[in-house]
Formats: C-alpha cells, sequence, structure tokens
C-alpha cells in the first residue's frame, strides 16, 4: 500500500505543478508563451539572440550599451578551447552515424573539464553565470565544428564581428550568411530558447538539483533531446514533406497514416490546444521567403488539420514548431542532419538559465514510482 505522503499523479505528469519558475510560461489554451514577462513571439520579432539570452541569464533586457558590453563579453566565449582541438576530429569519426548532436557532450565535457567547472553546489552564483555563458556560447562553435569535420571539412573560428546566430550560419557553411536568413535563423532560435517545462529541460533540472556540475546538466538536457518525440521531430516533419511530394497526394498519404494509427510528425502539442505560436511565427518566416516547399507546406497544414478534425474529432491537433520549423531551417541552408542540434543550440540558453534557478533551491527533487511487480518479499529460489 502506498504511504500516506504519496500523492496520485497522471501519467507523464501532465498538468502536474512541481516548481515555481520566474523564466517562462506556457499558456496552452491562449496559444501564448512568454520569457518572464514579455512576449516570446514579439521578442523573436523585435529583439536579437543576444538580448533574450541577456534576459534568461541576468535577468533583464538590455539596452545598446549593455548589448554590446554583453556582446564583448560572450564573443570570446564562442573559441574552441586549444584542449578541444586535437580531439575533435576523433570525436567526429566516432560518432558519424550519430551526427555531431552525438558528440556535443563529450566535447562539452572536456572542455569544462578543462576549464575547471565544478558542482554548482561548490561554487557561488557568479562563477555559475560564467559557466553558463561558457557553455551557451561554446555549444554553437562545436556543433558546427564536428558536422564539419564529419563533412571532410576544416572547421571555421567564429568571428567577433557577427552575432550569435550570424556567427552559427557563417561557422557551418564558411561563407557570411545572407541578413535575412541569419535573421530568420535568430528568430528560429528565440523562438526555441525555452518552453516550460518540456522534457529536456526537466532533465536539466533534475540533474541540477543534485548539486552535479552545470555541463554535466546540460548533458543530461542533449540525452532527453536526442529522442524524437522532443528535439528530433523537425527532420522527421519535413521527411513527411518530401514523402508526399505534391499537393494530389496529401489526402491519401496522410488518410492512410492516420487511419493506421501512425503520428504525423509537426502535428499535435502536449501543452497547445490551439495553433502553436512558433508554428505561425516560422510560417509568416518561411512564405517571405517562398517557394514550391513552402507551398507545399502550407497545403499540407490545411489538409492534414481539416483530415485529423474529420478523422479524431474533439482533438485539438495543429501544427507544432517542429512543421515550420524545418522549412526554415532547409530554406535557409541547413542540412538535415543539423535540424535538432540547432534546436539544442537555442535550448542551451534556456537550459542554462534553468540550471541556474534550480541551483539555487537546495531541494532534490525525488519523485516515488507505484510499483506493480510481483508480491513482496517473495523467498529465494534454490541456486
Amino acid at each position: 500500500m502506498p504511504s500516506t505522503t504519496e500523492i496520485e499523479v497522471p501519467r507523464g505528469l501532465k498538468g502536474v505543478v512541481v516548481t515555481d519558475t520566474e523564466l517562462s510560461d506556457v499558456r496552452g489554451l491562449e496559444g501564448f508563451y512568454h520569457y518572464r514577462q514579455y512576449s516570446a513571439i514579439e521578442l523573436a520579432e523585435e529583439r536579437t539572440l543576444e538580448d533574450v539570452w541577456h534576459l534568461m541569464l541576468l535577468g533583464d533586457l538590455p539596452d545598446a550599451s549593455r548589448r554590446a558590453a554583453f556582446l564583448a563579453r560572450t564573443a570570446p566565449l564562442r573559441r574552441l578551447p586549444d584542449v578541444l582541438r586535437p580531439l575533435l576530429p576523433a570525436l567526429a569519426a566516432g560518432t558519424v552515424h550519430g551526427g555531431p548532436l552525438a558528440a556535443l557532450g563529450a566535447a562539452l565535457s572536456i572542455a569544462a573539464a578543462d576549464r575547471g567547472i565544478r558542482p554548482l553546489f561548490d561554487t557561488g552564483s557568479d562563477r555559475r553565470v560564467e559557466d553558463a555563458l561558457f557553455a551557451a556560447a561554446l555549444v554553437p562553435t562545436v556543433l558546427t565544428a564536428l558536422h564539419r569535420l564529419q563533412q571532410g571539412q576544416q572547421p571555421v573560428e567564429p568571428r567577433d564581428d557577427l552575432g550569435h546566430a550570424a556567427n552559427y550560419l557563417y561557422m557551418l557553411t564558411g561563407e557570411e550568411p545572407e541578413p535575412a536568413k541569419a535573421r530568420a535563423i535568430e528568430q528560429y532560435l528565440i523562438s526555441t530558447v525555452d518552453h516550460g517545462f518540456n522534457a529536456s529541460t526537466f532533465t536539466v533540472r533534475v540533474i541540477a538539483s543534485t548539486g552535479a556540475d552545470l555541463v554535466a546538466c546540460l548533458v543530461g538536457g542533449l540525452g532527453a533531446l536526442s529522442g524524437p518525440l522532443h528535439g528530433g521531430a523537425p527532420s522527421r516533419a519535413l521527411d513527411t514533406l518530401d514523402a508526399i511530394g505534391t499537393p494530389e497526394r496529401i489526402d491519401g498519404w496522410i488518410r492512410e497514416r492516420v487511419l493506421a494509427g501512425d503520428r504525423i510528425m509537426g502535428f499535435g502539442h502536449a501543452v497547445y490546444r490551439t495553433e502553436d505560436p512558433r508554428s505561425r511565427m516560422l510560417r509568416g518566416i518561411a512564405e517571405s521567403i517562398g517557394g514550391e516547399l513552402v507551398d507545399l507546406a502550407v497545403q499540407v497544414e490545411v489538409q492534414v488539420e481539416a483530415i485529423l478534425a474529420e478523422l479524431k474529432p474533439g482533438r485539438e491537433l495543429h501544427t507544432n514548431v517542429e512543421f515550420y520549423a524545418g522549412v526554415v531551417m532547409h530554406l535557409c541552408g541547413l542540412p538535415r542532419e543539423m535540424f535538432t542540434p540547432t534546436f539544442a543550440a537555442a535550448r542551451a540558453i534556456g537550459w542554462s538559465a534553468n540550471i541556474l534557478e534550480q541551483a539555487a533551491d537546495p531541494k532534490i527533487i525525488r519523485p516515488a514510482a507505484r510499483y506493480t511487480g510481483p508480491v513482496a518479499p517473495q523467498p529465494l529460489p534454490t541456486a
């Protein structure tokens, strides 16, 4: 029998509030989410990624002079530590089938050891912030270096005159990106910095509650993000568009899979019961770039929602962020294997903020589970 202190909760902790946070919230019935007190979509439309990074980690939006100071503070942190340079080729070669995300955790752990990053339990708040800035700044550089090495190319050094998003594209391709594409990726990154207590964010907070070091928390988040039901969906949503191919195939292709009980990647969300505001914003970005892929995506969205409403009445199933994220990243020249790593580059900022917030709470996260195995104790069988 359960003890009197145990509380029955829904599967997957759905709807269960586990802590307080000042960082963000998702209001699923309204189709609205925010970072601190500001609309995340308005931030994506009007501010830079560095502004949002400053907001999440330091607590407020900077003015022009403080933005410049923040850029000067974070730019040197993007450079690859000397200890990593000779090791990255082996990491890239050893994880070629898993893509750069598979090797990112190992690279970050090496960089953390070289930097002397200590457990959160043993560090003060100022050092935690510095470690958080270091880790989040380094993620795009490591990801792009690993990708290029896996493609038989040499890593590209970051430039101090480019912002975080533009640098990411520059280090990936070796060419200065078109301003419109750099801005599109920046808006995508801003829109995915944080999103409530999703699986990866909850994971980093659980690890942070143990007092582990900041990078250990981030590595745990990477593990959660690698799953196709969380961070791995953008490429699979684009695979769906490829499989459909032409507008006249939409109806038959989708109906067959819905009736078979298959999940349509890019549709439905655990929290939203309205259109995902991130999807709406990214659709607008995609339409501003235009092309046959965008036209097909819009038609697929309309028809899939109609088919889902017909075959699954009573359920609100709309496009989520992954559907148009894949389209936008493809239009901006990102290869499919870099979709989830790009998501990770954004989330590293949000995860870091959550780690810092959790580190200020000394209570370890330790839920209970309901045992459903054979009745215990049983006599041991004869050896």
